[in-house]
């Protein structure tokens, strides 16, 4: 359905009971289906993982011990006593291979925003003298392209913006930072982050990448595929809550270089030495800036538990699994010419979302989600369904695609 519309009609009563009984038996073979039970969820369909993740029904009761008695009765003494000072590391290594990275290597702290201007303007830093672009995707999230921007004109470098196909091409001896997208937040296209990076590095520049739509989705790989340095969100595919702290990936082989633009007491060598010259702390930390949002942080840690025995290419294997069901159930109930998928069908080129273009999205998403179908939308006219293989099941892959048929059909005409 990639890029063409469906041709079927509504889908006939027995359709419907195959494709009803194929999910079922789906779900029962599913080695990650214990997890469901994991966490919070009601009787919709939730698919908008990949703009919040549905909470871990333990987190809660870890989150009061935090402020009960962490914070309500040791008070400062938490900082040593509960771990909280070190945190930002403990939770980065957690993290870490979930993304393809060896310990030491991420600091969790600031949002991702932030993050990306440390990034951006380390890697121009680490690129040296003679380089002066700064290519970034022309369709990334937008304050991915703000933040370059201004980290551009901090460095007095200039942006050039690029679809990440193209970057090949346009990398030259006057590149220093590419900065992409692994996934496209509107479409769910997963980009080739092993070969754009090895292009990146044969052109002598260095590689910053986002992996907000891909951590906890897929692999990534960061080590294996000498990524530079890269960002990401923890709110989405990690479940670590609205706002929870963003992390930054700093390959082991550049942290002595990594010359943060912010660096502040937190990332110092000697940070209760209150000295007036700033020294860099050692590996990760230097990645840190002030002081840490310890309740969002340990909140964070707490979800992070669903994660445990969970191994990464299990749940790109069930990602696959339920886009490519969720795809050929919409093909078989929503009326004729009424979406077109700009998910890309090939494995390779996809993340764990379906991106439907269909009119009246708006209108339509909202009574999907009347109707116990959460998904979003990205205007003017894309709808976008998240697929979290912790929690998401073939049934309700099954359940989603029906629904958004019969919305279709109500609205035929509208």
């Amino acid at each position: 359905m990639s890029e063409t519309t469906t041709t079927n009609t509504t889908a006939s009563a027995t359709t419907t009971e195959a494709l009803r009984e194929r999910a079922l038996k789906l779900d029962a073979a599913d080695q990650l289906a214990d997890r469901r039970e994991l966490f919070a969820l009601d009787d919709g369909v939730y698919l908008d993982g990949n703009s919040l993740g549905a909470l871990p029904a333990h987190v809660p009761a870890r989150v009061q011990d935090v402020l009960t008695r962490q914070w309500g009765e040791l008070r400062i003494r938490s900082w040593e006593e509960s771990g909280w000072w070190t945190a930002p590391e403990r939770i980065g290594d957690r993290i870490a291979p979930l993304v393809g990275a060896a310990a030491g290597q991420i600091v969790v702290g600031d949002s991702t925003s932030v993050n990306v201007f440390k990034a951006v303007v380390a890697a121009a830093r680490i690129a040296g003298e003679g380089r002066d672009e700064i290519l970034v995707d022309a369709t990334t999230f937008p304050t991915d392209g703000y933040i370059a921007a201004s980290a551009a004109r901090l460095t007095g470098h200039r942006i050039v913006p690029v679809a990440p196909a193209d970057v090949p091409a346009a990398l030259g001896p006057r590149t220093a930072v590419v900065l992409l997208n692994q996934v496209d937040y509107r479409s769910g296209r997963l980009h080739d982050l092993p070969g754009l990076t090895a292009a990146v590095h044969a052109a002598g520049a260095v590689a910053v990448w986002d992996l907000c739509h891909s951590a906890g989705a897929l692999p990534v790989g960061l080590d294996e595929h000498g990524v530079d340095l890269a960002v990401g969100c923890t709110y989405k595919y990690l479940n670590g809550g609205p706002g929870s702290p963003a992390y930054l990936y700093v390959a082991e082989r550049h942290q002595a270089a990594f010359d943060s633009p912010l660096p502040g007491w937190n990332s110092h060598a000697d940070p209760f030495g209150m000295t007036p010259d700033y020294a860099p702390a050692d590996g990760s930390a230097r990645g840190r800036v002030g002081t840490p949002d310890i309740v969002s942080m340990l909140t964070l840690e707490a979800a992070l538990d669903a994660w445990d025995g969970v191994e990464v290419d299990a749940v790109r294997a069930k990602s696959l699994a339920l886009t490519d069901f969720f795809l050929e159930c919409v093909e078989a109930y929503v009326p004729a010419g009424r979406v077109t998928s700009v998910t890309p069908a090939a494995h390779a080129e996809r993340g764990s979302q379906v991106a439907l273009r269909c009119d009246n999205a708006e209108s339509v998403m909202r009574r999907l989600i009347e109707r116990g179908v959460v998904g979003d939308l990205r205007r003017p006219d894309v709808l976008r369904f998240g697929f979290t293989p912790l929690y998401v099941g073939f049934a309700d892959a099954e359940r989603a695609a029906r629904v958004l048929a019969e919305v279709l059909a109500e609205t035929a005409g509208a």
